[in-house]
């Protein structure tokens, strides 16, 4: 395999876990943070950096926007829940 199929296929795989995120907006990033130590926000801040190394002028902001689908505060408003404390426990336990 290319170089540069590798990379189109690692691409088309990381497009298929934002869409798949974008649909399951029911999945709270607490429980992503908790169950996988990664969350949306942890993706746009690595698409953010990638670009950087691209030189490309992308702000965490604007990488929220492409990893949720719409701006942040409007997802924050429509499908974040408040975090339960079991959740907000099991976070705070894996914090060094």
């Amino acid at each position: 395999m290319t170089t540069t199929t590798q990379t189109e296929i690692e691409a088309a795989a990381f497009r298929q876990l934002i869409k798949h995120l974008q649909d399951h907006p029911e999945v709270q990033n607490i429980d992503l943070m908790n169950l996988a130590d990664f969350c949306r926000n942890c993706l746009a801040k690595w698409y953010a950096a990638a670009a950087t190394e691209q030189q490309v002028t992308i702000d965490y902001e604007q990488a929220r926007t492409h990893i949720y689908g719409m701006p942040y505060q409007d997802w924050k408003n429509q499908y974040q829940k408040e975090a339960t404390p079991e959740a907000l426990a099991r976070f705070n336990d894996k914090q060094p």
